[in-house]
C-alpha cells in the first residue's frame, strides 16, 4: 500500500529525528498545537500531509512514552511506528470524543501493554534504570534518570537501586506496571490512564493501589538497610 508505506516513512524519518530528545523528560502535559481538530478532518479526507503534520507534533512525545513503558530501545522504535501507522489506517474511526493526545496515548499503551506480556517470561529485561538522588526518600515517590557523576560511590548505590526497583517492576503485572509508570513518571492523572487503558478512573485507582502495594512490599528490606 504507497500510502502506508510513505507514512511509514515518514514515522521512520521524523523518530530518528526526535530520539536523541526522549532521555528524562516528562509527558505531563500536552505542548501547545497546531489545531488538531482541523488537521485530523484534512487526514480524514485523504491528505496525507495534514497526518504527517499529526506525526511531527506529537512524535517525541509517543516516543518518549514507549520508551518509557517498554524500557527498551528496539521496542520503543516499534511501538512508535506501530502506532502511527494504526492510527493512520484508523484515523477515519476518529470520533472527536476525546483530545487526539488521548487517543494516540491509548494507542501506545495497549500495544505497550502487549509488548509486556510478551516479555513476562524472559528472563531479564531491560527495563530503563531509576535512580534515587537523595537520602531517606520514599523510594516511590522520588525516582530519577539524573546521574551526577561527582560521586562514584552514590553512583554505584544508585545503579544497585536501579536495578533493585527494575526487578520489583517485573514482579507486577503488566497492567499495574503500566499504570504505576503512566502516575509515577509520567505525570498522568488517573482519568486520564483510565481513558487510555479503556477502564475508569477508580479502577485505574485499585490497580495503582496494588502496584504500590507490591512495591513497597519487595523494597522493604531496602528501606530498613
Amino acid at each position: 500500500m504507497p500510502a502506508e508505506t510513505a507514512v511509514l516513512k515518514a514515522v521512520g524519518a521524523s523518530g530518528e529525528r526526535r530520539y536523541s530528545q526522549t532521555s528524562g523528560a516528562m509527558v505531563s502535559q500536552a505542548l501547545s498545537r497546531v489545531n488538531d481538530s482541523d488537521l485530523i478532518r484534512a487526514a480524514q479526507r485523504g491528505d496525507r500531509a495534514a497526518f504527517e503534520s499529526l506525526v511531527r507534533q506529537y512524535d517525541q512525545a509517543v516516543l518518549r512514552l514507549a520508551l518509557h513503558l517498554t524500557g527498551s530501545e528496539p521496542d520503543a522504535r516499534d511501538v512508535y511506528q506501530e502506532a502511527f501507522l494504526k492510527a493512520y489506517r484508523h484515523i477515519g474511526n476518529f470520533r472527536f470524543e476525546c483530545s487526539f493526545y488521548t487517543w494516540i496515548y491509548r494507542i501506545v499503551t495497549n500495544l505497550c501493554l502487549d509488548h509486556l506480556r510478551k516479555r513476562q517470561t524472559r528472563k531479564e529485561d531491560s527495563a530503563t534504570v531509576m535512580d534515587s538522588s537523595g537520602q531517606e526518600v520514599d523510594l516511590l515517590d522520588r525516582v530519577s534518570d539524573d546521574r551526577s557523576g561527582a560521586n562514584p560511590e552514590r553512583d554505584l548505590m544508585a545503579r544497585e537501586l536501579g536495578d533493585k526497583i527494575s526487578a520489583a517492576l517485573l514482579k507486577l503485572t503488566p497492567r499495574e506496571r503500566m499504570v504505576f509508570e503512566l502516575k509515577h513518571y509520567q505525570g498522568l492523572r488517573l482519568r486520564t490512564i483510565g481513558e487510555m487503558l479503556n477502564t475508569t478512573e477508580e479502577t485505574a485507582k485499585n490497580t495503582l493501589f496494588r502496584a504500590t502495594q507490591k512495591l513497597r512490599s519487595a523494597l522493604a528490606p531496602m528501606r530498613r538497610a
